[in-house]
């Protein structure tokens, strides 16, 4: 089978990460794979901050639980190491689906590399806040960004889950 039809397929999301650093040349390719994801009228509306320093990373994390309504003690991360946000400006009409081709991109590449990944919702809510919008600043990020997804990533602490069947009816032909 084609190597990338494989990734696709066979990616899961990862709930169980080892504590382990992921590897720097890793790291970077991966990132690289995000900004060569497709974006409405070629704009490249998102923008990706890389966490690995631990305690940004856990008060993040304290964050989205906070906002997830967990109960404290709860790593909404899995206990990965590095999170990649991924943001795309709100003035940008494709803004949204440009970052989600962003989070795409970088889970296959993980994927493709040995890495885990997972997506983890609520950065929009997190971005709204105090919290988020004082992060923005502290890095120099001035223009309206709306938070799109974390991408957790790390070396899984175990196997991962086989993939469901795929439904009935998935795909329609008109021909």
């Amino acid at each position: 089978m084609n190597e990338t039809l494989n990734v696709l397929e066979n990616r899961r999301s990862c709930r169980n990460f080892k504590p382990d650093m992921v590897k720097e040349e890793e790291l970077q390719e991966i990132l690289r794979a995000g900004t060569y994801a497709a974006t409405g009228m070629g704009k490249q509306s998102p923008i990706i901050i890389a966490v690995t320093d631990k305690k940004l990373r856990d008060e993040i994390m304290e964050e989205n639980r906070k906002i997830g309504g967990w109960n404290e003690g709860f790593d909404p991360f899995y206990g990965a190491p590095v999170i990649l946000i991924v943001l795309a400006k709100k003035d940008v009409v494709t803004h949204v689906y440009d970052g989600s081709l962003v989070m795409g991109n970088l889970m296959n590449a993980a994927e493709s590399l040995g890495v885990a990944s997972i997506w983890i919702h609520r950065a929009k809510e997190e971005f709204e806040s105090e919290f988020g919008k004082a992060l923005l600043k502290k890095l120099g990020i001035e223009e309206e960004y709306e938070g799109i997804g974390h991408c957790a990533l790390g070396y899984a602490d175990g196997p991962v889950n086989e993939p469901a069947p795929r439904k009935e009816n998935y795909v329609y032909f008109c021909k």
